[in-house]
């Protein structure tokens, strides 16, 4: 905030790794809503090439380091439509990093290393796919849309095989599917 050159205002730091940026488009977005924030910088970064096993072939291909920013602004115009936010922690054990700030890095780990990341590939592609249809379908009823309003689906770049499976379930055709994997 001070080396952009941003006066006093509120700041808020959030951890929540792919999803980050989500949370905190969806945090900034309310304060906007409400009138509390006349517009509000949005960063997400991520650095998680520091807790992944460069030899873990099911990890190290996936995860990596990035960064994007906007900036919201109350408008007319409709921008951000709507947000919903999911989490459930009973399948922590499909994506998870053993040790940490919150349980210490000297864990005895079954796993491996309990700085790196865990993951059960399988279980989180089928997880990821019924969320990601369930999470649309969600969103347009909340908007009063049909898939025919979509212009354009854009979700978590993680995994092609994913991103195809989930376009499959919407029936929608890959050429409405952004996709930078």
């Amino acid at each position: 905030q001070h080396r952009l050159g941003i006066p006093p205002c509120p700041a808020i730091g959030l951890e929540a790794a792919c999803t980050g940026f989500i949370y905190a488009l969806s945090t900034a977005d309310k304060f906007v809503r409400a009138g509390e924030s006349k517009c509000a910088l949005v960063v997400g970064a991520e650095c998680l090439s520091r807790i992944i096993d460069w030899t873990d072939r099911g990890t190290c291909v996936l995860f990596g380091d990035g960064a994007g920013a906007v900036v919201l602004e109350a408008s007319d115009i409709p921008g951000v439509l709507s947000t919903h936010l999911h989490a459930d922690g009973a399948y922590e054990n499909l994506l998870h990093v053993p040790g940490g700030v919150s349980r210490g890095f000297d864990i005895e780990d079954p796993e491996g290393d309990p700085h790196f990341t865990h993951m059960r590939g399988n279980e989180v592609f089928k997880m990821a796919v019924n969320t990601l249809g369930r999470i649309v379908d969600e969103t347009l009823q909340a908007n009063d849309m049909k898939k025919s309003d979509v212009d354009w689906l854009v979700p978590h770049q993680a995994n092609i095989r994913i991103i195809n499976a989930t376009a499959r379930k919407l029936n929608m055709p890959m050429d409405k599917v952004g996709v930078t994997v």
